[in-house]
């Protein structure tokens, strides 16, 4: 049996201002829906992605800007770099960790990291697939991690 995640209900206090900023960071507008004034939906893709966000008015009582660590993957880390900071959207620096993966969340910052945990400054120096991030987050504050994968682990 397949099972395909399909999306993922974000928590945003302002429908418009959401809609506005994923539009922005390029994300392809699917579905604007309004059936009343308690319940709006505004469903998002990523680029060259199959899962999605939906977000608005009446969709969850989860408090805005409560999630982190939303991965985004991306073949070119200084690509996706140039794109989103071209964009107007704020973005962290490209860094890698000391022992090669993120243990982290999205957008803010970690206050703990256990050793061989520490970001180190830029791409991972030998490029390594799954070894370089950038993060960003949305007006609310969910985070959002941009991770370069150029070669998928077996069986992914």
């Amino acid at each position: 049996m397949d099972l395909k995640f399909e999306m993922i209900v974000l928590p945003v206090s302002d429908t418009d201002r959401a809609k506005a900023f994923y539009e922005k960071a390029g994300f392809r507008l699917d579905v604007d829906y309004t059936a009343d004034e308690a319940f709006r939906a505004v469903h998002l893709t990523p680029p060259g992605s199959e899962c999605s966000i939906i977000f608005g008015e009446g969709m969850t009582s989860i408090a805005p800007g409560s999630f982190q660590g939303l991965y985004l993957i991306v073949s070119d880390i200084e690509e996706a770099h140039a794109d989103l900071t071209a964009r107007g959207i704020e973005v962290s620096e490209i860094f890698h960790d000391a022992g090669l993966f993120f243990h982290g969340h999205g957008g803010g910052e970690v206050t703990h990291r256990n050793p061989g945990q520490e970001r180190l400054s830029g791409p991972h120096p030998e490029r390594s697939s799954y070894g370089s991030f950038l993060t960003f987050s949305d007006p609310d504050g969910n985070g959002w991690v941009l991770q370069e994968v150029s070669q998928r682990l077996p069986g992914r």
